[in-house]
């Protein structure tokens, strides 16, 4: 993807004379600054020809400012980032394009592009002379490893005299924005329970959803099957109505993400909170493309913006964009001021059964107590939950933290989860792989798991 904008520097740099002896450089006010010295003197002194020099010293960078000040460059400048969407780690390259679209050449000329300092060093390029109807394009790069929407812009073009007695600058308009996204691991395959329920096997079937003709029909549209029309319902309300297509019933997932500030310890792109977000990117990814109907939910009970009631739809011509929104969305999420998952309950609370995968926090007693209920209407549950110790917490004063994490584990297993501990430095591929063979009872660690 790339992004970019047109503009033109404003005709007068504004601010008359305070600007003009803003612009002045060093030399230029060393020139200045001689040359009423040299005026000084010469009048005490009673010397014409001294006077004569100091006069030329002062006036001549005064004279640069002001030809400078009213010289009125058409410039057109752009900006185009490929990509203008990164994982977090990699990088964009920032394309800059002068164009002199005067009939006049221009002068030299600096280029700086304003970059948040999180992306790297303010970059500067210099423009020998662009002739009359010319180009000059100019790159440079920019990295972080910090997710985010991060403003690049306005491009600052800075116009200097030939003699170098005076700098202005002039600013485009336009902006860009490049968005930093949760870096997306692959997963491996596994047998999800949710993708047989999404095909049919569900406990709950509506009949848009599986496979038969819907009893309320729609109005005839150009193109329709004629042995579709629906002739109780044409002589009920006046006018052609046929029946609805056949709508296969789609799997479906729900990624539940805990952002609450008091779950995660720590900050920066090695924190707990991190790696809970970029495996939730993770899983909606690799669902998505795997033809699940995906939607993020998160302990707030809000969910990306746009979707429908059972998510984005995979294997779609627009499955690409809706992963696009939910990583947009995720490359901005930050911690909440909530302290439960009470309204996250009472979304799933409100069916849409299927797979739930949650990545959670540091969850106490009566948020595990929570938490367990979920797995309740759903067709497959399962859980990561946050290690806190091992991801840099201080150590607590309530005794035996260890069993305390078990206990949570155990509480989410009881309800039906597939709960397993994420510690530092695991990669969310190993514990997908190790909750398949859990489900499945595969080289389960202490017996299978998954009773959902």
């Amino acid at each position: 993807m790339a992004s970019g904008g047109t503009a033109r520097p404003a005709e007068r740099a504004g601010g008359g004379l305070r600007t003009v002896f803003a612009g002045l450089t060093t030399r230029g006010r060393s020139f200045l600054a001689a040359g009423i010295a040299a005026a000084v003197c010469a009048y005490v002194l009673g010397q014409s020809d001294l006077l004569r020099v100091g006069l030329l010293l002062a006036v001549l960078p005064l004279v640069c400012a002001t030809v400078l000040y009213r010289t009125r460059y058409r410039v057109a400048g752009s900006r185009r980032l490929s990509p203008a969407r990164v994982p977090a780690g990699s990088e964009a390259r920032v394309h800059l394009r002068v164009d002199n679209v005067s009939r006049l050449p221009t002068g030299l000329l600096m280029l700086q592009d304003r970059v948040p300092y999180v992306l790297g060093p303010r970059p500067r390029f210099v423009l020998d002379r662009v002739e009359a109807g010319g180009r000059r394009e100019v790159s440079y790069r920019v990295r972080s490893d910090l997710r985010g929407r991060y403003p690049l812009g306005p491009l600052q073009l800075r116009l200097a005299d030939p003699f170098g007695m005076c700098e202005l600058t002039r600013s485009f308009s336009t902006y860009d924005t490049l968005t930093v996204v949760p870096r997306v691991e692959p997963l491996p395959p596994t047998r999800l329970t949710g993708e047989a329920k999404g095909y049919g096997d569900g406990r709950q079937r509506s009949l848009a959803l599986a496979g038969e003709d819907d009893v309320i029909p729609r109005g005839y549209r150009h193109g329709d099957d004629l042995r579709r029309v629906h002739w109780r319902s044409t002589a009920r309300y006046g006018e052609l109505m046929v029946r609805r297509e056949e709508q296969p019933q789609r799997a479906r997932c729900t990624v539940l993400l805990d952002t609450r500030g008091i779950a995660f310890h720590g900050a920066g792109p090695d924190s707990a909170f991190e790696w809970a977000v970029a495996g939730a990117a993770s899983a909606l990814v690799n669902l998505l493309e795997r033809g699940f109907s995906v939607r993020l939910l998160t302990d707030t009970g809000n969910s990306v913006p746009g979707e429908g009631a059972d998510g984005f739809a995979g294997a779609s011509q627009g499955s690409a964009d809706a992963a696009g929104l939910m990583m947009d969305t995720l490359a901005v999420i930050d911690h909440s001021d909530g302290t439960g998952l009470s309204r996250a309950y009472d979304v799933l609370r409100g069916g849409n059964e299927g797979l739930l995968v949650a990545f959670f926090g540091d969850l106490d007693e009566e948020q595990a107590a929570v938490a367990a209920k979920m797995s309740r209407r759903s067709g497959g549950a399962l859980a990561f939950l946050l290690d806190s110790d091992s991801w840099g917490r201080e150590p607590a004063d309530v005794p035996g933290p260890v069993d305390r994490s078990e206990e949570r584990l155990r509480m989410l297993r009881d309800a039906g989860w597939t709960a397993l501990t994420a510690p530092r430095g695991v990669s969310l591929a190993e514990l997908w792989r190790e909750a398949d063979r859990q489900r499945t009872g595969v080289g389960a660690v202490g017996g299978p798991e998954g009773r959902s």
